[in-house]
């Protein structure tokens, strides 16, 4: 067993999910170092139980992983780590989750805890559940906003939190969208390897799913940005000037789903596209000023 199958089942690329729990501190009126120092923890707290998270997924899929052409090469599937040892690894995983955000606070530690909770229901039988299956990967990036709000304490507005949805449902059913492409574009590959609830689904069926959830992300982060109670909280109505790159990655990350073979990994997606990476720091940079300069 090699370090480096250890930290592949991790998934480390995948820990930019966990940026959603920096959305309540990066909006709230005041920053100091106790939110600082907590949002890290909450943090790694979300990356150690996510990694927890594919680990068992891969614990529960290793009999269909081992037919699959690519997910085969995954060390549990490929034998190079063994079932009890990925066990153990699991339970370290949780422990140190568990613990770091219990250090935070109580509503961290539940968020934590329901994070994992939904996330095996979903292994186990809500993947094969049509709209329900996208539906709670989005409860998930939810759990991670409150984690980062409630559980530090912070309220933030509803029509940012509606956007978080929306942005996560969008994402979901573009990963869906891409599986089906994928299996189109290889007409000759077994249906069998594929995920069972895409029998339940049809591509026009996720293009009007991610047009509604597209949509609705694009408004309710307009209607945030130009809010009352956001002008009055951050003293500037500034913050409309990044709704434009908003709208951009959204519609570049529709493009790379159609052209690029894009869709099927967020993380990698959102790292290695150019146009995305360079949108989304420009939209992080621009905000921080608006939101600096402000106060």
């Amino acid at each position: 067993m090699r370090l480096k199958d250890i930290i592949y089942e991790c998934r480390p690329h995948q820990y930019l999910k966990n940026s959603f729990v920096l959305i309540g501190p990066m909006f709230y009126a005041k920053w100091d170092f106790r939110i600082l120092c907590q949002t890290l923890l909450v943090f790694v707290a979300f990356s150690a139980m996510a990694s927890a998270v594919y680990w068992i997924n891969d614990i529960f899929d290793v009999d269909l992983d081992r037919l699959h052409p690519t997910k085969r090469q995954r060390p549990i599937a490929a034998k190079r780590i063994s079932i009890t040892f990925a066990y153990r690894f699991v339970f370290i995983l949780f422990l140190i989750s568990t613990l770091i955000s219990y250090t935070v606070s109580y509503w961290a530690l539940s968020f934590i805890i329901g994070y994992a909770a939904i996330n095996i229901l979903y292994s186990l039988k809500w993947k094969h559940v049509p709209v329900i299956d996208v539906f709670i990967i989005s409860f998930g990036f939810m759990l991670r906003i409150l984690a980062g709000t409630m559980g530090l304490g912070i309220t933030t507005s509803s029509w940012l939190v509606l956007c978080g949805l929306m942005l996560t449902l969008f994402l979901g059913f573009s990963k869906r969208q891409a599986e089906l492409m994928s299996i189109n574009d290889h007409p000759d590959r077994n249906k069998l390897l594929s995920r069972k609830v895409l029998d339940d689904y049809s591509p026009a069926m996720i293009e009007q799913f991610m047009a509604i959830s597209a949509a609705c992300t694009i408004i309710s982060y307009s209607l945030y940005t130009v809010s009352q109670e956001t002008i009055t909280k951050h003293h500037t109505s500034d913050l409309f000037y990044t709704v434009p790159f908003v709208i951009y990655g959204i519609f570049r990350y529709i493009y790379l789903l159609h052209k690029k073979n894009g869709g099927q990994d967020t993380a990698r997606d959102l790292l290695f596209d150019r146009h995305m990476l360079i949108t989304g720091i420009s939209w992080i940079i621009l905000t921080t000023i608006i939101l600096t300069t402000a106060r």
